[in-house]
Formats: C-alpha cells, sequence, structure tokens
C-alpha cells in the first residue's frame, strides 16, 4: 500500500501494482472505509484498477489530517465482507453487420465466430474502472482464446453501443467516438444518460454478463446499425 500526494487538495492510494480481483477488492473495501472515515470532508472518490484516487475539500480539512485519515481507515480493510455490487446483464447483437471485426478475431483465435460469441458472453465480467469517456466501463478479464490487441490504427468513428475487446478487457462504447478496440457486437442499452437516476447503468465493482440476441431483438430495444 501506498499513499502519495495527487494534487492541492487529492490524494491517490495504490493497492496494488497488477489488475486482479482481489486487488478490486481491496480498491472497493477503502473506498468504502474512506467514505466513511471522510464524510463531509470527502468531494469524490474515483476508484481504478489497483488505486484510489481521493479528493477532499480543502476548505474543510487539510492535507496531513486527510493523510492521517486514509492511514487509519485503511489498516484492515475488510474485503470478506457481503459482496453489495450488482450483476448487470447487457444485451448484445453479434454479428459482422454491426462487429467489424468479429470475423477476423475469430479467424486469427483459429475459432468460428459461434466460438468467439460463446466464449465472450459465457463470462462475468468484473468492472475494474470507468473513464476515457463517462460510462465506459473496462471490465476482465476476457477469456485468453479471444483476446485481441488494439488496432495499429483506431478507427476515427466507433459507433454509440459497440461491444469491443482490446486484449483482456472487452467493453460497451458509451457515444460515438475514435476508438482502437475490435468491434465484435452492439449493445442497445445505453451506457450514460445525464438525466437519468443513476447516470450509468453500472459502477465500478459491479459485475457484467453479455446475453446474445437477435437481430430483431436488437432492433426492438432502440438498438442502431448505423
Amino acid at each position: 500500500m501506498e499513499l502519495v500526494t495527487a494534487g492541492e487538495n487529492a490524494l491517490i492510494l495504490y493497492l496494488g501494482s497488477s489488475t486482479s480481483p482481489a486487488v478490486s477488492a481491496q480498491v472497493q473495501a477503502a473506498a468504502e472505509a474512506l467514505s466513511k472515515a471522510l464524510g463531509e470532508d470527502l468531494v469524490d472518490l474515483v476508484p481504478s484498477y489497483a488505486s484510489l484516487l481521493v479528493i477532499y475539500n480543502p476548505l474543510r480539512t487539510d492535507h496531513l489530517a486527510v493523510r492521517k485519515a486514509i492511514l487509519r481507515a485503511t489498516a484492515q480493510l475488510d474485503t470478506g465482507a457481503e459482496d453489495s455490487h450488482k450483476t448487470v446483464v447487457l444485451p448484445v447483437y453479434y454479428h459482422p453487420e454491426v462487429g467489424a471485426d468479429l470475423e477476423a478475431l475469430a479467424q486469427n483465435a483459429g475459432l468460428s465466430v459461434e466460438d468467439v460469441i460463446k466464449l465472450h458472453s459465457q463470462c462475468e465480467y468484473r468492472v475494474y474502472a470507468i473513464g476515457f469517456a463517462p460510462g465506459f466501463a473496462y471490465l476482465g478479464e476476457v477469456d485468453a482464446r479471444i483476446a485481441a490487441p488494439r488496432k495499429a490504427t483506431p478507427r476515427q468513428r466507433v459507433p454509440r453501443g459497440a461491444v469491443a475487446i482490446a486484449d483482456r478487457q472487452t467493453a460497451v462504447y458509451p457515444a460515438v467516438s475514435p476508438g482502437g478496440w475490435n468491434l465484435i457486437g452492439r449493445c442497445p442499452t445505453p451506457m450514460f444518460n445525464p438525466q437519468a437516476e443513476p447516470t450509468m447503468p453500472v459502477a465500478v465493482g459491479d459485475r457484467v454478463r453479455f446475453e446474445a440476441i437477435t437481430r430483431e431483438r436488437y432492433l426492438a430495444l432502440g438498438g442502431e446499425l448505423e
């Protein structure tokens, strides 16, 4: 565990050097402990793969007090507490029509398209972090047989709802944006809505499962083909 300064009113708590469910559980336990310990002195907590950014209100407290509170609250983290995070099922239309890299990924892996779909949809993924864009959840870990490196040249435009793979990670693009991940399908579920409460269907620590659906079901759920 390492605690370093990250700005005039922020610190980063590092709980590991690699990505794993165990480290992610520590990050979540630390977030819960610090939320209680800092109370109204806290502005925000931003969890990531193996770290936790702590942003505090400098008008209510100071760096030294927050550092002491963090060290005290995280001295003994309870990672065995009952998991309160939810499991979210996201429907996916897997098809070359909306997954431009699906066939190439299957060929490179020596698998059929059906095998890729099965391997991707049979896993339960942990939400390790949310970043890049609002609602972009980094999910892991993809079955090693369908892991694929990022594209050497990113696309200038990736459609909203695109389901993609990069290395051992998978994600759903929440909005139209550039991107270099391998596209294998499309999800009709909005991943970010600033008018909704909550604004995102998933949070760090949640679990995600993908469910293969037909083209007709995808369109009925509001999915787009362009």
